[in-house]
């Protein structure tokens, strides 16, 4: 990255906006390297897995700018988000954050009936244990005790 700036703008100002290029360029790099087409072949795969491919979306996504969550779904438009975060993130993680949001697609809250769903997955409280403790977990996607 060549960055270019006035000779006499402070070190600390500088510095401050090359950090911000330089994150922006990393999440767009980040999310390029992510294919949503085997995002999709993940999802079916997942979703002949462990929902006996009843389920059906529109759309399945990598997206760069859900900094909080790992991923959305929106039953009624059947679109699925996934935060290109997670694409770092090992296998099992991966698939477990799928499945979180294709159960959504019968389940759109995290009732019991939900998390129900979400258990068919056997990695489901291993995968909620990384994200622990990376710090990353989300608290209102946590199980309920």
């Amino acid at each position: 990255m060549v960055v270019r700036a006035p000779a006499d703008m402070p070190d600390d100002e500088l510095n401050r906006i090359i950090e911000k290029l330089k994150a922006r360029l990393e999440k767009k790099l980040a999310k390029e390297a992510l294919s949503d087409r085997a995002l999709d072949q993940r999802a079916r795969l997942l979703n002949k897995r462990y929902f006996k491919g009843k389920l059906k979306w529109k759309q399945i996504r990598w997206v760069s700018n859900q900094n909080r969550r790992f991923g959305s779904c929106s039953p009624r438009s059947g679109t699925i988000r996934i935060s290109h975060r997670v694409g770092s993130l090992p296998q099992f993680v991966q698939d477990y954050v799928i499945v979180h949001e294709l159960a959504h697609l019968l389940e759109p809250n995290h009732s019991p009936a939900f998390w129900k769903l979400v258990n068919r997955y056997p990695l489901t409280e291993r995968a909620i244990g990384y994200l622990i403790a990376l710090g990353l977990n989300e608290e209102d996607d946590s199980p309920a005790p």
